[in-house]
């Protein structure tokens, strides 16, 4: 016989035990070829009573089956070294986590305990409102970071490793990394090793799970994992923004790239020159102080992300830069709501900066001041530089006299060769404002980049008559098959790339544009060049307020985090039931993602793709 009667025995109790817990849904989870989760009827479990529930891998929820099935469980974005997830699982309460600091530097020990309360939140949200079912498990997160260094930048290390081991009722867990932001993101692995566990039937209580062994080492592919966000056409809520940061540290991206100024609007509080907001916010309300600025700037510190800032210019100005005149200094910008708008610009309202003003560049120095008052001290600056519309310059009398006194004949290339002299001064006043600037920077070490979207600018053709490669970055809003990026690579330029046919979140809505899925977004590969520093999603905002933005950007964000994070071989299908855990994760943390599939694909993971 295979069994005695003591092992049947036993083995009944454990049935009866399972499904006593179990009973509260109609279904339960089965781990199906070591890598989906699968539904299968408890009716039938009750009925066949020889069904070896332990054997089979069956769980009680869908959540705890996705925590252990497959190489990867519910991590999201993947790993991309050694990973091992152990099928066995330790109920635990949150009170009972406790962390220890011993091995780091006190400089990050502040930064770090503020790391912990978010992942303390997070696992408080995964359990639910009513966390309440008893556990004598102990939980210790000992963290180990080798570096005192806090800034966040390209070079920053953020490889982390995770080891959890259990021993009786006590369960151990190790993060180290060189860095704080490498600690954050093994903290962010460590919360998608945890889910929720419902307690007995009509108990109404939760408690929550760990995986009792787990190794994982894990490093990014990019460096650069970003998502773009335009508050300039519609404002944006601080409350909306920080959620966005939310979802970005679940996602483990790392960069919020600003655009606050557009021609619609100049919503961004500068001190030195009130009158940009006066005349360019749509209303006292909707203005970015500078401590929500810096507010910011800390919340998305402590979830290991960088704030960076665009300011776009020359074109895309208008609004906020219209008071020159009456102040006597004279036309800072030109075309300002000029109609009919097609003659000005290439979208309502029009707006470009007049470049021949001398008092323009001290206003850009006075809005340079105040934008390093907020930001932090390593970063850099997003200058903008797409869609220069040449015929705004040209109906200028005052442009068209000064290139003809330089005996220019008012072509494409005369105005791109003043478009480059802007850029020049541009970047001079923000080297100097900066601390960046030759005479007073470290000589030993190259000068930090600024960051252009493509453009004729930017052209292959022409670029280094223009841009020197050592001082910017070029971010590439062109289609998948554009030559241009490899063209730009190959002459030793920096890319940061957002595929418009597939990292535009905006697309589909609008005019000819074509909406990207999130497997379109996920499936979207860019160069593994070292000149290639990664990429963001961008959502611009004409038809996005705080209304829609949440369901627009989630979970097609995730996808690119996952693309950029480990730059897998396989492609959507593959990661499908891991998204769909991930989705829910995000709501659980009261963020709206849309749907990725109907329920009953999540259910029968595998049977929809």
């Amino acid at each position: 016989m295979l069994f005695g009667r003591n092992s049947l025995l036993l083995l009944g109790i454990l049935i009866i035990s399972f499904l006593s817990l179990i009973q509260a849904d109609y279904w339960a989870y089965k781990c199906e070829q070591e890598q989906r989760c699968v539904r299968v009827s408890k009716a039938d479990l009750n009925q066949d009573t020889s069904y070896t529930v332990f054997q089979e891998r069956i769980y009680e929820t869908w959540k705890i089956c996705r925590l252990v099935c497959g190489t990867y469980g519910a991590l999201w974005p993947r790993p991309t070294g050694n990973t091992f997830i152990g099928p066995n699982l330790m109920q635990f309460h949150p009170n009972f986590i406790r962390f220890d600091f011993q091995d780091i530097p006190l400089v990050t020990k502040d930064l770090m305990v503020d790391m912990t309360k978010v992942f303390m939140r997070n696992i408080r949200h995964e359990c639910g409102a009513n966390c309440t079912l008893p556990s004598e498990t102990e939980v210790l997160v000992r963290i180990f970071i080798t570096s005192p260094d806090t800034t966040l930048s390209w070079e920053t290390v953020e490889s982390y490793s995770l080891d959890i081991s259990t021993l009786g009722t006590k369960v151990s867990v190790d993060i180290s990394a060189a860095t704080i932001y490498g600690a954050r993101h093994g903290l962010e692995t460590l919360s998608q090793l945890i889910t929720v566990q419902p307690g007995p039937e009509n108990s109404h209580r939760n408690g929550l799970v760990i995986t009792g062994a787990t190794r994982v080492r894990d490093s990014p592919v990019y460096s650069h994992r970003g998502f773009m966000l335009d508050t300039a056409r519609n404002f944006i809520p601080m409350r909306q923004i920080r959620k966005v940061l939310d979802g970005m540290a679940a996602t483990k991206l790392n960069v919020f790239h600003w655009h606050i100024t557009d021609s619609h609007s100049f919503p961004l509080e500068t001190p030195r020159v009130p009158l940009m907001t006066q005349h360019g916010a749509y209303s006292s309300t909707n203005v970015y102080r500078q401590t929500d600025v810096r507010s910011l700037v800390k919340y998305a510190r402590q979830r290991g992300i960088r704030v960076l800032l665009e300011l776009d210019a020359p074109a895309h100005a208008g609004n906020g830069w219209n008071w020159g005149p009456q102040h006597g200094l004279g036309e800072l910008a030109i075309c300002v709501n000029e109609q009919p708008w097609r003659n000005y610009c290439i979208q309502p309202p029009c707006g470009q900066l007049n470049p021949i003003n001398p008092n323009l560049y001290h206003v850009l120095r006075d809005i340079y001041r105040d934008v390093m008052d907020v930001i932090a001290s390593e970063e850099t600056l997003h200058m903008g530089g797409d869609e220069v519309f040449f015929p705004c310059w040209n109906s200028s009398t005052e442009i068209r006299d000064l290139l003809r006194s330089r005996g220019r004949n008012l072509e494409a290339e005369d105005f791109l060769q003043l478009w480059a002299e802007f850029q020049a001064s541009a970047l001079r006043i923000w080297d100097e404002e900066s601390g960046r600037a030759p005479s007073s920077r470290d000589p030993r070490k190259p000068p930090p980049p600024v960051i252009l979207w493509t453009s004729h600018l930017t052209l292959p053709e022409t670029i280094e008559n223009y841009l020197e490669k050592e001082r910017y970055i070029v971010q590439a809003w062109l289609k998948a098959d554009d030559p241009i990026p490899e063209q730009l690579i190959a002459k030793g330029y920096r890319l940061i790339f957002s595929t418009k046919d597939a990292w535009y979140l905006d697309h589909g809505f609008w005019g000819i544009t074509t909406y990207a899925s999130w497997r379109k977004v996920y499936d979207n590969r860019i160069p593994t060049s070292l000149s290639v520093l990664g990429g963001e999603t961008c959502l611009w905002s004409e038809l996005v307020d705080h209304n829609t933005i949440e369901t627009l950007t989630w979970p097609r964000t995730a996808a690119l985090g996952e693309r950029l994070w480990s730059n897998p071989d396989t492609n959507a299908k593959q990661a499908e039931g891991r998204l769909n855990r991930h989705r829910e994760r995000l709501v659980t943390r009261e963020i709206r993602a849309e749907a990725v599939t109907p329920k009953w694909c999540v259910q029968n993971e595998g049977q929809c793709s």
